[in-house]
């Protein structure tokens, strides 16, 4: 397991999970949890890769916060079928201070631990990651 800044590790499911999500194209998105007790960061949720983006965005808690990555596929301007994985940091501004802190502290080392992320995004509200934020950052 290898460890975080903050003290968490990283559960070894997190990173196998993720190397499925981006070589294999097993999952659409994957919801990491931090177990505070386990002191270490989990696999909470696996999308199916038929899941879509408001599945996804609806699997998220209202009140506390998640790392995410999602497998977004879209086509260019010149019709070419591309896709981008997003790691999301899902901070709503309705969770605990202790809970937004505890996943800041915890992000940047956490996100080194999934090589191939090409597009990062922080959301404090689903109106910052919304299907058009997304689009938007993938050009």
């Amino acid at each position: 397991m290898a460890n975080a800044s903050s003290g968490f590790k990283v559960h070894d499911d997190c990173k196998l999970r993720f190397l499925e999500l981006k070589a294999k194209r097993t999952y659409r998105f994957i919801v990491f949890k931090i177990e505070e007790k386990l002191k270490q960061v989990v696999v909470e949720k696996l999308g199916e890769t038929e899941k879509t983006y408001e599945d996804f965005t609806a699997s998220l808690p209202d009140n506390e916060c998640r790392y995410c990555v999602f497998d977004f596929d879209f086509v260019t301007a010149e019709n070419c079928q591309k896709s981008r994985i997003f790691f999301i940091a899902w901070s709503p501004d309705t969770s605990r201070v202790r809970n937004k802190m505890i996943y800041a502290s915890t992000k940047d080392s956490f996100k080194r631990e999934l090589d191939g992320i090409q597009v990062e995004l922080q959301a404090t509200d689903p109106t910052e990651m919304d299907l058009d934020v997304i689009r938007s950052r993938c050009t």
